[in-house]
């Protein structure tokens, strides 16, 4: 693989981790519902859902579901009522807050942890996208295999850098503003971005 070749794809990549998706919105939501102690396992959560996203793409499960309507279906479905389930819950307690959110114990923080990875890890676009998306950074006259992991871990990087930034921003954006009005509407807020994104989700057709 050329850097010519390698600096296309951190390009195309940034644009594309720049737009926001169901893992930037969950990302925020918590952020800004939960301040800065929650960007570290935000940023593991989505290291990690990547990876497992881009290792099942690897191992082929991506073509799996691109070629089998009835699984991609499943997956998305399954995928998209989580995402209102998160954002259910969070409306609720935004709705039925009186003040500041009280601290949260650790096991919240691994709750958080497990949501978000597993918004990010079991989203079939994702998989499908890394499958028809890596190929075209492939050189065919080289091992295509380490290219692919080249590929797969520069991603990884530039997701969890995204990741992070937002994270950052959310979570300062609620310590400036942490009245408990301002809470409550952090929490409507990030509960109606998650419940959009399940809707999203479920209402998106399957690419042909």
């Amino acid at each position: 693989m050329s850097i010519e070749l390698w600096l296309a794809f951190i390009a195309t990549s940034a644009v594309l981790l720049i737009i926001p998706g169901p893992t930037v919105l969950t990302v925020i939501s918590y952020s800004v519902a939960q301040g800065r102690r929650a960007i570290g396992p935000l940023v593991a959560a989505v290291a990690l859902g990547d990876s497992t996203a881009l290792f099942l793409s690897l191992l082929g499960l991506g073509a799996l579901l691109a070629a089998a309507a009835f699984w991609f279906t499943v997956i998305k479905l399954a995928g998209g009522l989580y995402l209102l389930y998160l954002g259910v819950r969070l409306l609720r307690t935004g709705i039925s807050s009186t003040g500041l959110v009280a601290p949260t114990a650790p096991s919240s923080l691994w709750r958080l942890f497990a949501n978000t990875y597993l918004v990010t890890a079991l989203n079939p676009k994702g998989i499908v996208f890394f499958v028809a998306f890596l190929p075209q950074f492939i050189n065919p006259r080289t091992n295509a295999t380490t290219q692919l992991w080249v590929l797969a871990i520069t991603f990884v990087i530039m997701a969890t850098l995204n990741a992070t930034l937002y994270a950052v921003f959310a979570s300062s954006a609620c310590r400036m503003l942490a009245s408990p009005r301002a809470q409550r509407g952090f929490n409507i807020l990030g509960g109606s971005l998650l419940s959009a994104a399940g809707v999203w989700a479920l209402l998106a057709r399957r690419q042909a």
